[in-house]
């Protein structure tokens, strides 16, 4: 299961081959220590620009793979992934407003157009440009810090933001849940047939041996009863 998520979601590049080996780590956790370690990279996304490493949706939908397996408890985890993307953004929008102008003269955010659009759609939008970024990944990581640089009031800001990281939240994990759910009956099923196909090439074998072993007992007893000259 783990191979096959990671080629699902990682991008075939060095960002998507660190994405691959961080997810294929987090699938091997189960419990509090699971919970923690999503709810941490969901939250780092933005507060700390991690989302250009590993996208939070990643963590999101590993987060509902989990609970598909058992490992942890849905509805938690969509708590978890949920309140830690809004309060992720909040401290995001915090540190672009403290030091946003330093932040956009540092790599990784130095000179990326991507930047300068999501800055004027933010202008042009305000509040539906953070719902809107919630759901795009590079804009996800640096919609809040442009949010507080741009002097959009926080609680309007903090609306938008509890919307879209509720929808983003339950949606992602929802669809890591139902992943690993249909994962797991698809091996439970492929198993079976396994078992069955094994079972039918043995019977079939054991009935060639045994019409086999007849043939040639016949043809034994033929033999016996016109001897050659």
């Amino acid at each position: 299961m783990n191979a096959l998520l990671i080629r699902s979601m990682a991008p075939g590049s060095i960002t998507g081959s660190i994405t691959g080996s961080i997810t294929h780590w987090l699938l091997g956790f189960h419990g509090a220590l699971a919970y923690t370690l999503v709810g941490v990279l969901v939250f780092a996304e933005a507060a700390l620009f991690v989302g250009f490493i590993l996208p939070g949706e990643t963590a999101a939908v590993v987060g509902g793979v989990l609970a598909g397996a058992g490992s942890v408890n849905l509805e938690a985890m969509m708590v978890v992934v949920v309140f830690s993307a809004i309060v992720g953004d909040s401290v995001g929008y915090i540190v672009g407003r403290a030091a946003g102008p330093w932040l956009l003269d540092r790599r990784p955010l130095r000179g990326r157009a991507a930047v300068d659009r999501t800055k004027d759609l933010l202008e042009r939008r305000g509040g539906p440009a953070v719902f809107i970024g919630r759901f795009v990944t590079f804009a996800r990581a640096v919609v809040p810090g442009l949010a507080g640089m741009s002097g959009l009031r926080y609680r309007t800001f903090l609306a938008y933001n509890a919307l879209g990281g509720l929808l983003w939240g339950v949606g992602y994990t929802l669809l890591g849940y139902l992943v690993g759910r249909s994962f797991t009956r698809i091996v439970s099923d492929l198993s079976t047939a396994s078992l069955v196909l094994i079972g039918a090439a043995v019977f079939a074998g054991i009935v060639y041996l045994l019409i086999r072993r007849r043939s040639q007992r016949r043809d034994a007893a033929w033999l016996a009863a016109h001897p050659t000259s």
